[in-house]
């Protein structure tokens, strides 16, 4: 795969729509209630019992704020009651151990990530209780290859806790800054100086974390081409391993928080397109290598040598390193996949409490693959992860005439092929530089329930 990205405007507003982001497939909008408890057990025990089980990824979701961002969207809740926490972590621990009797002993947890919610709301004695609930429940790979990682808000923890958390044995951490403009910090409700981030950074380095990782998000409220441009240098000087700049989706329909930004303040529709190709030219500039979506990183991280050996893998949380695991969503709201299903927990604290009181796992809602699904899916995600389609590849695996079965997916690649997106020969279908940042819109080709009435908003794709 080429580092090569051609940015024309004409085409990005032309491909610039709704779609998913294929961190599943199918997407959450195919998740039903119809899925239950004994759904997610079946599912558990039929993974126990493949030929060679995978390996295991836990997710587990904080959702404590002390202050309100009013960009987030995500699952959270404001308070400074901190005694919440000490509730909620015991609720947790509850939910680890039934989650573990499900797993065979022998399976490695190799894989976990920490998000939020603020996971630094917890204390580092409290999350040491959480570590110390895993390995209980969990056989923790304890080598320094797995990829423990956790989301920090710069704004809630020491230079000390970075060396704590390294003790604990996270290995990777991810830094929300967005923006450090004053302006548009006090406009969402993020008042971050620059230097509590670049003393992070500096005890990060100094405590040996494998990976280091830098959230922006482009398209806030008051922000122009100077100022983000500014962030960005500030940024560049930090040289974190990783940067992930996000597209804001503004939806105060649907994000309550949102309602809280001033309409006047919203930039112009045309602003995000040029602060997105300002980030492209500045960070490739710099000696970041495009990975895909919104994700960047220096030519020696274990992400790149994953997208150039084709071991690059996308779960809920983005891009791993790691290879496909049985994926255990831990806490309320979150998401997993284990053998062929997805599942999703509860939404609400009160009913995340209620059914553990009940000795239930608090699943919500989920999703069975059929065999169709689990061809998709694959495909997807070559696509998104290595950039191309091998026909022969899925041909072999799945004794089909790709080009007969996906027949409506080729014919609706017709406009996109014209336009230099993509090229299909014989062998296959490759994204070509004019296409990496509309790749979505082609994987969205090969989506079965795109145009069916599935619910759901999706952000744009550019």
């Amino acid at each position: 795969m080429t580092q090569n990205i051609t940015f024309d405007r004409a085409l990005i507003e032309k491909y610039d729509r709704p779609g998913p982001r294929y961190t599943s497939y199918p997407t959450a909008p195919q998740f039903h209630q119809a899925f239950a408890m004994d759904d997610y057990v079946a599912a558990a025990k039929a993974s126990n019992a493949e030929a060679a089980p995978k390996n295991l990824s836990v997710y587990i979701h904080i959702p404590f704020c002390k202050s309100l961002c009013y960009y987030c969207a995500c699952n959270k809740i404001i308070t400074h009651k901190t005694e919440r926490a000490v509730e909620y972590l015991e609720y947790l621990k509850r939910e680890i151990a039934m989650q573990g009797a499900l797993f065979d002993r022998s399976r490695k947890l190799t894989q976990l990530h920490l998000g939020g919610g603020t996971p630094t709301y917890l204390t580092s004695e409290q999350l040491a209780e959480l570590m110390d609930s895993l390995r209980e429940h969990f056989n923790l790979d304890d080598s320094d290859e797995h990829e423990f990682s956790l989301e920090v808000d710069p704004r809630t923890v020491a230079p000390v806790q970075i060396h704590q958390l390294r003790a604990l044995g996270f290995n990777r951490l991810s830094f929300g800054v967005q923006d450090f403009d004053e302006a548009v910090q006090a406009a969402v409700n993020r008042l971050q100086s620059e230097e509590q981030t670049r003393e992070l950074v500096r005890a990060a380095r100094e405590a040996r974390f494998r990976s280091v990782s830098v959230d922006l998000i482009y398209g806030l409220p008051l922000q122009t081409v100077q100022s983000f441009d500014a962030t960005l240098s500030k940024i560049i000087d930090m040289r974190p391993d990783r940067i992930a700049a996000y597209s804001y989706a503004h939806l105060p329909e649907l994000v309550r928080a949102q309602k809280l930004i001033r309409p006047q303040d919203m930039p112009p529709p045309e602003r995000k397109l040029e602060l997105l190709e300002l980030t492209i030219a500045r960070l490739t500039a710099a000696g970041y290598v495009y990975i895909g979506m919104d994700h960047f990183a220096l030519p020696d991280d274990e992400l790149v040598l994953a997208r150039e050996n084709g071991t690059l893998q996308r779960n809920f949380q983005g891009y791993s390193t790691h290879a496909d695991c049985d994926l255990i969503g831990i806490g309320v709201s979150s998401i997993g996949k284990v053998h062929n299903t997805y599942s999703q927990s509860v939404k609400e604290l009160s009913q995340y409490y209620a059914r553990l009181n009940e000795g239930l796992l608090p699943i919500q809602r989920g999703y069975t693959l059929t065999e169709d699904d689990r061809l998709r899916r694959e495909v997807i995600l070559d696509l998104m992860c290595q950039e191309r389609i091998d026909f022969g590849k899925f041909e072999d695996r799945y004794q089909i005439d790709f080009r007969a079965y996906f027949a409506d997916a080729l014919a609706q690649l017709e406009e996109p092929l014209a336009d230099g997106l993509v090229a299909i020969n014989e062998d296959g279908l490759v994204l070509l530089p004019e296409g990496k940042l509309m790749l979505r819109n082609v994987a969205m080709a090969f989506d079965a329930y795109l145009g069916t009435g599935q619910k759901g908003r999706f952000s744009r794709t550019v």
